[in-house]
């Protein structure tokens, strides 16, 4: 079962990736009113990757709060124009991939993890110490979608977008405190 779930999962990504555009060029959105943002303090843009590897762990901050109208709306054309949909459904519901607005967070729900499990995909996160906090009913792995992503700005819209369709109990919005491997809390 397991096995079909990643295989349907690997196809439901290639296909996203296919049809998968990119924001254009002149469709930038406004750069985050926050100094917390290094990428946009700097001025520097960076890839997901670059920033989860210059960033020591437990350090990386959404600059975004899920408030915002205008990033979250931001967010969630990143969201589909990255093909993020392909996997979890167009609102982050799920779908061959788990749900991403439930209180589930298989390897935690801080902004650093969340950010790092795109940016590196879940085998490589999972060789930089990280491990399962909890179980989905549908987990596939989780491709690095940080060579995908062209920005950590876009990257972090994502997450603002993610984190504004949130349905699960609200003391778990970041992460259960008390969450065991079955999931249960």
């Amino acid at each position: 079962m397991l096995r079909k779930a990643m295989a349907a999962c690997a196809v439901g990504l290639v296909s996203s990736l296919t049809y998968a555009q990119p924001p254009a060029a002149g469709a930038a959105a406004p750069a985050p009113a926050s100094a917390a943002a290094p990428a946009a303090a700097s001025g520097a843009k960076m890839t997901p990757v670059q920033r989860a590897d210059a960033t020591p762990q437990g350090q990386l901050k959404n600059p975004y709060q899920d408030t915002d109208a205008a990033v979250v709306a931001a967010g969630q054309q990143l969201y589909l124009n990255y093909g993020c949909n392909g996997c979890h459904g167009g609102t982050g519901g799920g779908g061959m991939c788990p749900p991403l607005t439930n209180d589930i967070w298989v390897y935690g729900g801080d902004d650093d993890t969340l950010f790092r499990l795109v940016a590196y995909g879940s085998q490589i996160l999972q060789s930089k110490g990280y491990s399962r906090k909890a179980q989905e009913n549908v987990v596939g792995p989780m491709p690095q979608m940080g060579l995908v992503v062209q920005t950590d700005d876009d990257l972090w819209r994502i997450l603002a977008f993610v984190r504004a369709n949130y349905h699960g109990a609200p003391e778990c919005k970041f992460g259960c405190p008390k969450q065991d491997s079955s999931g249960e809390h």
